[in-house]
C-alpha cells in the first residue's frame, strides 16, 4: 500500500496561512467573535446562567473558527487543541490557577490585609462563571494559539515567549481601572506562566485552565478586581486594607508582589521543564541551516 504524496499548498493558501495574515485574519475573527461575548454578558447581566450558556456557544464557535482556519487555510493538523491528554491537562490547569489565586489571598489574610466580613448567598458564585470562560478560551486562542505560534514560526520560541507576553499585558491598559504597572505585572507573572504552559504541552488545554480557574477563583470566590475591570461581589464579603504593592491597588492582585512572585516562579518552572524536554523551537533561519 503506497501513501498519497502530500500536495503543496496553493500560493493563496499559503499567503493566507503565513505568519502576518493568521494575525491579522484569524486574530481578527477571534477578537469579534469576543466582542460578540461582551455584548452578550451585558445583554444578560440580570441572567447570569443564561449569559454564561450563551457565552459557552460563542466560545464554542471560537475553536470552531480556529480548527476551520487551520484546516482549511494552513492545511495542517491543529495539535494544540488535540484531545489526547485535554481533561487532565485542562483538570491540572484549574487546580494550579486556583491554588495560586488562593495562596495569594491566605498571604493577604496572613498579614491582616484581607478580611473576611462575611458570605453571600451561593447565587453569587454564577456571573462570573461567563467572564472567566470568555476571557480564558479566547484570549488563550488569540494570545497563545495565534500570536505565540505566528512569531514562534519565524522567530522562535523565545521571541514568541516574549512577543506573546507583551501583547498580552498591554492589552489590559484598555480596561478601566488599568495602570501601567498591573500591565507590566500581567506581561511577565501571567505572560511567563501562560506561554510557559503551552511550552510544555504544546497545547492550549493547561494555559486555559490556568487563565479559566485564577480569574474565577479571583471574581467569583473572593470578590476581587479581575484586571482593572470593575469588582463584582462573589462569595466572599472582605474588607482589604494595606499597600498598593501587596494588595494590587485599583487593578487588583495581579498587581501584587505576592502574584508576581509566585505565577513567574510557577512559570519559570514550566519553561525550564520545556526546555529540558526539548521543546524549544529555533528561529526558522537555524531550522534551515
Amino acid at each position: 500500500m503506497t501513501t498519497p504524496p502530500i500536495r503543496p499548498r496553493g500560493l493563496v493558501r499559503r499567503i493566507l496561512g503565513s505568519p502576518p495574515l493568521r494575525i491579522l485574519l484569524l486574530g481578527f475573527l477571534l477578537l469579534w467573535l469576543m466582542a460578540m461575548n461582551g455584548d452578550v454578558m451585558t445583554s444578560y447581566a440580570a441572567e447570569p446562567a443564561k449569559a454564561a450558556m450563551h457565552v459557552l456557544a460563542i466560545a464554542i464557535a471560537g475553536f470552531a473558527v480556529y480548527i476551520g482556519y487551520a484546516h482549511f487555510i494552513e492545511q495542517r493538523p491543529v495539535s494544540e487543541l488535540g484531545l489526547q491528554g485535554m481533561g487532565r491537562q485542562l483538570g491540572l490547569g484549574l487546580l494550579i490557577g486556583a491554588g495560586l489565586y488562593t495562596a495569594c489571598e491566605l498571604l493577604l489574610m496572613a498579614l491582616g490585609i484581607y478580611r473576611i466580613t462575611g458570605l453571600n448567598p451561593p447565587s453569587y458564585l454564577i456571573p462570573a462563571i461567563g467572564m472567566a470562560i470568555s476571557s480564558s478560551v479566547f484570549e488563550e486562542l488569540l494570545f497563545r494559539g495565534v500570536l505565540f505560534g505566528a512569531v514562534e514560526a519565524w522567530f522562535g520560541s523565545w521571541a514568541a515567549l516574549v512577543v506573546s507576553s507583551l501583547v498580552f499585558g498591554l492589552t489590559h491598559l484598555m480596561n478601566p481601572q488599568a495602570t501601567l504597572e498591573g500591565a507590566l505585572f500581567i506581561s511577565v507573572e501571567a505572560g511567563i506562566l501562560l506561554a510557559g504552559a503551552y511550552m510544555l504541552t504544546r497545547k492550549l488545554w493547561l494555559s486555559i485552565g490556568f487563565h479559566m480557574a485564577w480569574n474565577y477563583t479571583q471574581s467569583a470566590i473572593f470578590s476581587g478586581i479581575v484586571s482593572g475591570n470593575d469588582a463584582e461581589p462573589g462569595l466572599i464579603r472582605s474588607t482589604v486594607q494595606g499597600p498598593d504593592l501587596l494588595t494590587g491597588g485599583q487593578f487588583g492582585v495581579e498587581s501584587s508582589l505576592f502574584a508576581l512572585v509566585l505565577c513567574t516562579t510557577t512559570g519559570i518552572v514550566l519553561v525550564v521543564m520545556a526546555a529540558r524536554r526539548g521543546k524549544i523551537v529555533p528561529p526558522i533561519w537555524k531550522r534551515r541551516a
